[in-house]
């Protein structure tokens, strides 16, 4: 598998974002994990998934950790429970979040993650 070259443009790279199909939006979407996952599953990143519990580490809901209500593929956005605004006419409304300001501190643990998790254990580490 060859890698795709890279613009460093960011209208190149925005343009990338937006023509790409949405299944290729899933790596778009993986977010660090914290240092005790990190440890325990070998694995520096996972993709997001509704059920997972994730800590904002940017922007003005900072350090707050909630519960992932729904990712947005084709947005490259995540909604969680506790980021939330008021509107003019008194409704909350979700704030969508960039994965890159989230970190994962509990995996939502199914049976396809699990596999996932036990196939990039068992990858061994390229060396270059």
């Amino acid at each position: 598998m060859t890698k795709r070259p890279s613009s460093k443009s960011p209208r190149k790279q925005r343009r990338r974002i937006y023509k790409d199909p949405v299944h290729a939006h899933k790596n778009m979407l993986r977010c660090r994990l914290d240092e005790d996952l990190r440890e325990e599953y070998g694995v520096r990143s996972m993709v997001v998934r509704k059920g997972d519990l994730v800590r904002i580490v940017r922007g003005q809901f900072r350090d707050t950790e909630a519960k992932v209500t729904r990712v947005d593929y084709s947005r490259i956005r995540v909604y969680v429970d506790a980021a939330t605004t008021t509107k003019a006419d008194g409704k909350e409304a979700p704030v969508p979040l960039h994965p890159s300001n989230l970190m994962i501190v509990k995996l939502e643990l199914d049976d396809d993650r699990k596999r996932i998790l036990e196939r990039r254990m068992a990858e061994p580490l390229e060396v270059e």
